[in-house]
């Protein structure tokens, strides 16, 4: 019979996501995540079949808890709850800064298919979530281009997010005022 495990599932995770978040999947060292969670090279190989695997199981749990799909589906929809979702962007409580899922993008090349494939569903879930809110604003082009809009800018200021901003810099309320126009 093996020793009790010290630590919970949850909390790797939990601890794990800041540093993929912060160094990418190829930045980031065993030695890294070693220190984050406090668990040893064994322990996370006892939970996880290596760190491609910590990883996608670290992206299910964001986007579990995240709260994307929530925030587009309260009541009432419109433009309310599209700027909400844009704002996740904006630095965390971790520090982090930017969308862990916008990040891993950039680094897609070096990904599982089966991290690839979480990547896309995630992306066409979202979709149409945002093209419902923008549809009960009643806009003059159709919903699922701005939706293509504002995904791309979702990506677009998540990346910029790392940059260093200009004082009183708020480009999400002014994409939302430009997008309203549409």
């Amino acid at each position: 019979m093996g020793r009790p495990r010290k630590f919970s599932r949850e909390t790797v995770l939990e601890k794990a996501l800041p540093v993929f978040w912060k160094y990418g999947f190829a930045g980031t060292s065993l030695q890294h995540l070693e220190q984050a969670t406090g668990v040893n090279k064994s322990g996370l190989y006892s939970e996880f079949k290596d760190k491609q695997d910590l990883f996608f199981n670290a992206l299910v749990y964001y986007y579990q808890n995240r709260g994307a799909l929530g925030i587009l589906a309260q009541e009432p929809l419109g433009w309310a709850n599209v700027e909400r979702f844009l704002r996740l962007c904006e630095p965390q409580e971790s520090g982090c800064v930017g969308c862990f899922s916008v990040n891993a993008l950039r680094e897609f090349a070096l990904l599982s298919d089966e991290i690839r494939h979480v990547l896309a569903e995630c992306h066409r879930r979202l979709l149409p979530e945002i093209a419902a809110n923008i549809s009960a604003e009643n806009p003059k082009l159709p919903p699922q281009v701005i939706a293509d809009i504002v995904m791309t800018f979702f990506s677009g200021v998540c990346v910029e997010s790392s940059l260093p901003k200009a004082e009183n810099s708020d480009p999400v309320g002014q994409f939302m005022q430009a997008v309203r126009m549409l």
